[in-house]
C-alpha cells in the first residue's frame, strides 16, 4: 500500500461523500447524471467553481488514467511542482469530456492537477492508504498529562509555579 498526502486522502473521502449524497438512498442515477452533466458543461465552457472536489466530481466518470503508478507517486505531494506531468497521465473521453479536460488544465492547472489525483484515488481506493489521523490513533502511546502527580491526581508544583505571583514586578 502506498501512502498519500493527508489532504488527498481527505479530498478523496469528501468526493465519495459528495457522490453518495448526490446519488441518494435509494440511488437516483438520473439526478446524479444531471449533476455530472451540469459540472462538465460548466468546466468545458471555461467557467465552473474553483473547487478540487467539484472538479474531481466532474472528472470521475469521464476520465481514463494512462499512468496509475505515476499518479500514485504524485499523490504523495499535494502542491506538486509540474501540473503538466499529471495532465499527461490521464485523459477524458467524449467531446464534452475532452473539452472539459482541456479547459480545466488550461484555466486552473494547480486545481486540475489536484482534482485528477483526487479522482484517481477515489476510483482506486485499494491502491493507497492514508495515515490514521483519528483521535484514538493520535493518542496511542500517550501516557497522559505529565504535569499531574500520578499518585494523588493533583497538579505538580512545577506546573503551579507558572501561575505563582512570587517574583513578579510591580
Amino acid at each position: 500500500m502506498k501512502r498519500v498526502h493527508p489532504e488527498f486522502a481527505y479530498q478523496s473521502r469528501e468526493l465519495e461523500g459528495q457522490i453518495e449524497g448526490t446519488l441518494g438512498d435509494p440511488p437516483n442515477k438520473k439526478n446524479y447524471q444531471m449533476m455530472v452533466d451540469a459540472l462538465v458543461s460548466e468546466y468545458a465552457g471555461g467557467s465552473g467553481i474553483d473547487d478540487v472536489n467539484l472538479m474531481a466530481f466532474a472528472l470521475v466518470d469521464k476520465i481514463k488514467f494512462t499512468d496509475p503508478k505515476g499518479l500514485l507517486r504524485e499523490a504523495a505531494d499535494y502542491e506538486g511542482d509540474d501540473p503538466a506531468k499529471v495532465f499527461a497521465m490521464a485523459e477524458c473521453t467524449g467531446e464534452d469530456g475532452a473539452a472539459m479536460y482541456a479547459s480545466m488544465t488550461e484555466n486552473h492547472p494547480e486545481l486540475a492537477r489536484q482534482a485528477i489525483i483526487t479522482a484517481f484515488l477515489y476510483k482506486h481506493q485499494g491502491r493507497w492508504d492514508d495515515d490514521d489521523q483519528s483521535l484514538d490513533q493520535l493518542a496511542a502511546g500517550d501516557e497522559g498529562d505529565d504535569d499531574l502527580d500520578e499518585e494523588s491526581g493533583m497538579v505538580s508544583d512545577d506546573f503551579t509555579q507558572i501561575f505563582d505571583g512570587e517574583g513578579e514586578r510591580e
